[in-house]
């Protein structure tokens, strides 16, 4: 069913309304957390395409993270364009460089690496580094090696580009900094050398050999731009030079693009990011419209207050972004608790988390939150111990899972015969009962409920056939969402609570929220120099919450909390 510019703008506050309705760009958006971004960039889209700006299979709307993507299109999908590209970029490049690599490059492509570890371990060896092959070590290896590639640093400048920008690094049994990164150095070199013998890409080589292939080619890159002109960048803060590079390919001298950020949210500098893209914006396209939203949606007043003390610290509001405001009503105070060890702190958090539950809480509204997976570990092991069930948010692959896979083969095939009945959803529950009542199987019917209560599609042409052909109809939609999920690694909500560090949570929301570990040496961490940007970490990790927030520590209390005294 067509959906009117009416109703693409109904309901959108002052602010959200001019972003929407400014359809010719170049057009610039600060965006604070919780002010309903995601709505404002799918609304504006659909009146684009509605208005006749642009038509949907010309937009490519780009954002950081699969979930972020599927957001995007489900959103975009009630409003009557199911056919919009939201990627990431990661995923749009990998995307044309498929489709063009046979008139770019031939033969065969790559196999493509999902996780660097292993041949990271094998790097290590060819080295001849004595460092244990320990995952928090391959970690940080790997994350060097992807800063050093989105800057388009290689191996052999490694070591003087990591010192002049002041890289800390620990190794185990390492000498010091310097030793650090000439180890790094040296792997990062066998690492380059291994993937090229065994004919192997990783998700940086993804968008090297694209900006290559379209720098280069010049027959495709006509090809891209006259296939994408109207462009679409959330989270636009927390770009790389690398990726910046490749949205300047893909725009080439026009001027349709809307970019969204809030360089109050900046927490990947790190890993290369930089939000000078966005604070400049302006300067690049002197014409800009330049809008701001800051009415917040997600939290309460007083978590929303506490978020702007913290801003207000380091003048990152006049400097970065917006102090926030609250269209909610009011609910309690963010609670601080110390304790004298982090057993007792950990101890504390379970109890309330059972108490929570106990209350009525659903276990899928509670997360736990904290700077490093090690202190995830502790929680989860406690959590175990007190029968709640929890989900580390991690870079598990859910869609790999051999049960999974084995679900969406039923799925696939109760889409092309579906069970005799009239409620597609209904019918879904029975095609999955035989698989009991597993993680993933709630995870997939929460998914249908969703998608339920939005109003998947049914094709107008079935709407006068038999209730079995709506059935298999609705089972098609929402078995294209689970394909399209498992292509982009975002998998559906699982039940129980969400352990997560502070980066994984970004762009995430709960009702109830324990933001663990602010103790001195944690948070900041003790080796990080920037210390804005650990500051903006907290900021991000206090703007999750909607309804409530425990803030705890034990030993020393970060120099953080003082703000919110």
């Amino acid at each position: 069913m067509a959906i009117t510019n009416e109703q693409i703008l109904s309901g959108l506050d002052p602010e959200q309304l001019a972003v929407v309705t400014a359809i010719r760009g170049p057009v610039c958006v600060i965006a604070g957390a919780g002010t309903g971004k995601t709505r404002v960039i799918t609304n504006r889209i659909a009146y684009a395409i509605n208005s006749g700006v642009t038509d949907p299979t010309k937009v490519l709307a780009l954002t950081f993270t699969a979930r972020a993507a599927g957001e995007m299109r489900a959103r975009l999908r009630t409003l009557g364009v199911p056919n919009v590209a939201a990627r990431t970029f990661h995923s749009a490049a990998l995307k044309q460089l498929l489709y063009f690599w046979p008139y770019s490059f031939g033969g065969q492509f790559p196999t493509l690496l999902t996780t660097k570890s292993g041949f990271i371990s094998q790097a290590i060896e060819r080295a001849e580094i004595a460092i244990p092959a320990q995952a928090a070590s391959l970690r940080e290896i790997a994350s060097e090696i992807e800063w050093a590639k989105v800057l388009e640093i290689s191996p052999d400048n490694y070591q003087a580009e990591a010192i002049a920008a002041k890289r800390s690094i620990r190794l185990p049994n390492s000498k010091g900094a310097a030793e650090n990164l000439e180890i790094i150095a040296k792997v990062y070199e066998a690492y380059e050398s291994l993937k090229k013998q065994e004919r192997t890409l990783d998700f940086e080589d993804i968008l090297l050999l694209t900006v290559g292939m379209l720098e280069e080619d010049r027959g495709v890159r006509e090809r891209v731009r006259d296939q994408y002109r109207f462009f679409t960048v959330d989270e636009y803060q927390d770009v790389s030079p690398l990726q910046q590079r490749l949205l300047n390919i893909w725009l080439g001298n026009r001027e349709e693009i809307c970019v969204v950020g809030d360089a109050a949210q900046t927490i990947y500098s790190f890993a290369g990011a930089t939000s000078n893209f966005l604070l400049t914006f302006k300067n690049r396209f002197p014409n800009a419209q330049t809008y701001r939203l800051s009415r917040g949606y997600r939290s309460t007043p007083e978590i929303i207050n506490a978020a702007n003390q913290i801003l207000r610290s380091a003048n990152l509001i006049s400097d970065h972004g917006n102090e926030l405001s609250s269209a909610n009503s009011h609910g309690d105070k963010p609670l601080i608790n110390g304790f004298d060890t982090s057993a007792e702190e950990i101890a504390f958090v379970v109890n309330s988390v059972v108490g929570n539950i106990k209350a009525g809480a659903d276990s899928s509204d509670i997360a736990i939150l904290a700077r490093t997976n090690a202190q995830l570990d502790q929680i989860k092991s406690a959590l175990n111990n007190a029968k709640v069930a929890s989900q580390i948010r991690s870079g598990e692959r859910f869609f790999d899972r051999v049960d999974v896979r084995d679900a969406m083969r039923v799925i696939r095939s109760a889409s092309v015969l579906p069970p005799e009945g009239g409620d597609w959803y209904e019918d879904l529950i029975s095609v999955l009962r035989p698989f009991g009542d597993a993680d993933y199987v709630i995870g997939f019917l929460r998914l249908a409920r969703e998608m339920q209560e939005g109003g998947i599609e049914v094709d107008s042409a079935d709407l006068s056939s038999s209730s079995n052909q709506r059935v298999k109809s609705s089972m098609r939609t929402f078995l294209r969402e689970l394909e399209d999920r498992a292509e982009q690694n975002n998998p559906p909500t699982l039940p129980g609570v969400t352990l997560s560090t502070l980066h994984s949570a970004k762009g995430l929301e709960w009702n109830h929220l324990y933001l663990i570990g602010l103790s001195d040496g944690l948070l900041p961490m003790s080796n990080n120099i920037d210390l804005n940007e650990e500051r903006r970490l907290f900021y991000v990790g206090v703007t999750r919450a909607k309804q409530s927030i425990q803030i705890t520590y034990a030993g020393k209390p970060s120099e953080f909390l003082s703000q919110l005294v």
